[in-house]
């Protein structure tokens, strides 16, 4: 199986429609990308929206990857954005934001050839640095670290999840917030 990166694709209301699913389907296979299972496709649809304003107010930039082989060929099958600053003393670097690869498509190295995809956009358009967060207690630091990411801080607690039904009496909803970045 391979896949096909594109960047900046015109975000038309079936990539919508179709990144608002992935999420969903992300999420509630248990990826960090914002919410905590269980979400619905309704759910995801304002942070959606929100996200895409900055990609179509020409702030933000987007990445996604299609299938390209066998029955699946066609199907998103991962997406991230680069999110820019509209401060001029911070324009030099970009936040890395929504790093997902749809559960049917992982396991086959695609989220590795995601993050370096956004690298070499983000260099392209004279990016600097990258910057991203990712929650503490899912081991995604260790991803991103083999991508060359670097920890720069840890925010202690720094994310509260809300509590969910069969959650374990007592447990804990804070996770720490990682800062990470990457040199271009």
């Amino acid at each position: 199986m391979t896949v096909e990166f594109v960047s900046d694709p015109e975000l038309t209301d079936l990539l919508q429609a179709e990144i608002v699913a992935c999420w969903t389907d992300v999420t509630n296979a248990g990826g960090a990308v914002g919410f905590v299972p269980p979400v619905s496709m309704d759910d995801v649809e304002l942070t959606a929206r929100e996200q895409f304003a900055g990609v179509l107010g020409g702030r933000d930039r987007l990445v996604i990857g299609r299938e390209t082989q066998g029955e699946r060929a066609g199907t998103l099958a991962a997406l991230a954005f680069l999110v820019g600053n509209a401060f001029a003393f911070t324009a030099h670097w970009q936040s890395v934001k929504r790093v997902m690869v749809h559960p049917d498509h992982q396991g086959k190295g695609y989220g590795y050839r995601l993050m370096a995809e956004l690298a070499a956009v983000a260099r392209e358009g004279g990016v600097e640095q990258l910057h991203l967060d990712c929650r503490g207690g899912t081991g995604n630091e260790l991803f991103y670290k083999k991508c060359g990411y670097n920890e720069i801080g840890r925010i202690h607690k720094g994310l509260k999840l809300p509590e969910r039904p069969g959650d374990e009496p007592g447990a804990t909803p804070y996770r720490d917030l990682i800062l990470m970045a990457l040199e271009l």
